[in-house]
């Protein structure tokens, strides 16, 4: 009888230990979750900030610069697609390639031209203007952890970005914008 209770007690004692490390390890895991993914705004609008993105960039080809994003969707639906950058010349962005963005099975691939100037952004100091660029639409089905991939070559280097445009490239992505559509 006694060695019954003496297995019992070191069976609760396994299993306290056990649920003990395992609720830090899990507290742990969301409080860097918390810190790497993005979540969807109430109004549904989901704001993708370069400065805030894993990057990876390629000094010998730009052209393969990549941005990523993990992303909560709380709200699916059809969304609007907009690109801002920091540009001295707003009636040329100078994006050599077309940018690609791929939003889990998504893709959208666009030449960024100039659709809107914003004034006296916060974003960017003079003399640079913020300028916005209409990518296109898409459609999310169902709600989720997402991963987003934004290749361009005006993703600069994490290094570059803080210094503002480099004096060979007059324009720098600044961010993706999703904006749900009223239909």
């Amino acid at each position: 009888m006694d060695r019954k209770i003496f297995v019992l007690l070191v069976f609760a004692g396994a299993a306290l230990i056990y649920s003990c490390s395992n609720k830090s390890e899990n507290k742990l895991m969301k409080e860097n979750l918390g810190q790497n993914r993005i979540l969807q705004q109430k109004d549904g609008t989901i704001s993708l900030k370069v400065d805030n993105a894993a990057c990876y960039s390629d000094n010998m080809n730009p052209s393969i610069n990549t941005a990523e994003w993990s992303v909560v969707v709380s709200k699916s639906g059809r969304f609007n697609v907009w690109l801002s950058s920091a540009t001295k010349d707003t009636t040329n962005l100078q994006y050599q390639n077309s940018v690609l963005l791929n939003f889990q099975d998504n893709m959208l691939e666009a030449r960024p031209t100039c659709d809107k100037i914003i004034h006296n952004s916060t974003e960017v100091s003079y003399p640079y203007f913020r300028a916005d660029s209409f990518l296109g639409s898409l459609y999310i089905r169902d709600t989720g952890m997402y991963n987003v991939q934004v290749i361009s070559d005006k993703i600069l280097p994490k290094e570059n970005r803080t210094e503002g445009p480099s004096a060979v490239s007059n324009t720098k992505l600044l961010s993706i914008v999703l904006t749900p559509t009223t239909h």
